[in-house]
Parts: C-alpha cells; sequence; structure tokens
C-alpha cells in the first residue's frame, strides 16, 4: 500500500517509454524477490520515479537506483524521503550503457522500455543487468519469454503474466486507458 504513495512522472519523455510500474506489480516482483532472498543489495536500472528502488528499501535492501532523466531522478529521491527510506537508497543519473560502478548487487530489478519507440531498448538493460547481479526481476511485453531465454547470458527460473492499466499520456494514445498484458521474468545471472 505505501507503494501507492509514489509519484510518477509529471512530464514523461515517450522517446523514453516512460510509463509508471504499478504498484501492485511493483509489490507482487518484490515480493517474488523476497520468497527467494535476493533483496539484500539491489540495482534498479531505469529507476524512473522509483516505485521499485523504494519496494526493496522497504524491504530492507540498500538500492542504487539509476536513471537517464534527471528530472525523473529528483522525483523519486522526493518519494524516497516521502516513504522514509532515503538514507537506503542512492539515485544516480546515469545511462544504463555507461553505468559509472562495477558493484556487484544480489539483484537487479527493472521494468525496461518495451522498444515501442527503439526497437531492442531493453538490450542495453538486459545486458548491464547481467553485468551488475546474481539474479534479474524484468517487466517485459507479453510474447518476450522466447526473446529473453535465447537473448540472456543467465537461466530464466521463474515468468508470471500481469496486466498493466496505461492511462493516456501522449498526444498518440487513443484510448484514456489500455490494459497492456506483460511478463515478469527472473533470471539467475551468469555474469
Amino acid at each position: 500500500m505505501e507503494l501507492e504513495n509514489v509519484e510518477g512522472f509529471s512530464d514523461p519523455d515517450v522517446d523514453l517509454e516512460q510509463y509508471e510500474t504499478p504498484a501492485d506489480l511493483a509489490s507482487h516482483l518484490l515480493h517474488l524477490a523476497s520468497q527467494h532472498d535476493d533483496l539484500e543489495s539491489v540495482v534498479d536500472l531505469g529507476c524512473g520515479t522509483g516505485v521499485l528502488s523504494i519496494g526493496s528499501a522497504l524491504q530492507g535492501a540498500s538500492v542504487v537506483g539509476v536513471d537517464v532523466d534527471r528530472s525523473a531522478v529528483e522525483v523519486a529521491r522526493e518519494n524516497a524521503a516521502t516513504l522514509g527510506v532515503e538514507d537506503c537508497v542512492e539515485f544516480v543519473v546515469g545511462d544504463v550503457r555507461d553505468i559509472p560502478f562495477n558493484e556487484r548487487f544480489s539483484a537487479a530489478v527493472m521494468n525496461p522500455p518495451f522498444g515501442a519507440q527503439e526497437p531492442g531498448a531493453d538490450r542495453p538493460f538486459l545486458d548491464a543487468a547481467e553485468r551488475l547481479a546474481d539474479v534479474v526481476y524484468s517487466v517485459h511485453n507479453t510474447g518476450s519469454l522466447e526473446f529473453v531465454e535465447s537473448y540472456v547470458e543467465g537461466e530464466m527460473t521463474h515468468a508470471f503474466e500481469s496486466e498493466v492499466a496505461l492511462p493516456r499520456k501522449f498526444e498518440f494514445h487513443d484510448d484514456e486507458v489500455r490494459e497492456v498484458e506483460v511478463e515478469v521474468y527472473r533470471i539467475e545471472s551468469t555474469g
């Protein structure tokens, strides 16, 4: 319920495919991670306004959230302070293609771009996640299982489906709300 209080993007960037990860999806993903004792140290790639970072911190993890959008990182910092986890989360402005550290984390969590604006936009996220973390939790379009399994080096151990209600954010959206089916994958990294 606390994740419902995380503020979203005030001016989302279509090129970055900035959509908030719904609190219920974030909670389900983090519950799975908690059940596997994966939330010791977490990197949140493309953290946006911080829902997965903050949720991980609320579970007791030390967290680094990375996002290329400085304004999203500022909102994430405010959200962390509002929920009382600002001492557990460090937010860094940076591109996942050029992460400025080589620390190893117990888990990477992410809801990367699906590639609607830039095909293959999720690949740098998967690459960075496997390089940085022992386990990866990643949200993708439904039907991505075969691609993700063939792309990653690690072993997919769990997958679940969910629906995300995407409110109209960009002028090209026709519907006020569109239900999008997604899949969440747990991948044990070999990196």
